[in-house]
């Protein structure tokens, strides 16, 4: 069997979140409505996976299918704004059903990533996807933008939550802005 090093990224994903960590477990978001939390969410910040690396414009796209699982697509522009375009379709699992907070994310068959849904406002406009390991985390809101102050609550959270919050990097998101009254 060949393996890309996309596929290698999430065998190692995969494997890192077998590691045992001196964390407790992270705290996970009660309850999420699926259907609510389905949708576009652009990527903030994160810690980021090596193909993630240079990302602008990073983007990922959640739909719920009829028996259960979530087609993902994760879109970015590759080191820079005019960069090419890379797309990622993983599927999610939803392993802790009393939560919907738990997923596994499969890049590719048979391995699940951990993918832990562990910050979520009331509103659903912004959330952060965390791992038990505390390697990777993905902030995202609704909107390409967050105020500073709701910005720097979450980096407290993850910080309490045993992250090292100084591998956090912000993506660069620049939309064009709708035009406003444009009839065409």
């Amino acid at each position: 069997m060949k393996f890309t090093p996309t596929a290698l990224l999430f065998s190692l994903l995969s494997l890192a979140g077998c590691q045992t960590t001196s964390h407790p477990p992270i705290a996970l978001v009660p309850k999420v409505d699926l259907p609510r939390f389905m949708g576009d969410w652009y990527v903030i910040a994160n810690i980021p996976t090596f193909i993630e690396k240079g990302a602008h414009n990073a983007v990922e796209s959640y739909k719920l299918d009829d028996d259960g699982t979530i087609d993902t697509t994760f879109t970015y522009r590759a080191d820079g704004f005019d960069g090419p375009q890379k797309r990622y379709n993983p599927r999610g699992f939803v392993l802790d059903r009393t939560s919907n907070a738990v997923w596994g994310m499969r890049f590719i068959w048979p391995i699940k990533a951990d993918y832990r849904i562990v910050w979520l406002t009331p509103d659903y406009s912004q959330t952060v996807i965390g791992r038990e390991a505390r390697d990777y985390v993905w902030i995202m809101a609704r909107t390409p933008a967050i105020p500073d102050a709701d910005y720097q609550r979450i980096i407290q959270f993850l910080k309490e939550q045993g992250y090292d919050v100084s591998r956090i990097q912000k993506v660069p998101q620049r939309w064009p802005t709708p035009a406003v009254g444009r009839q065409d």
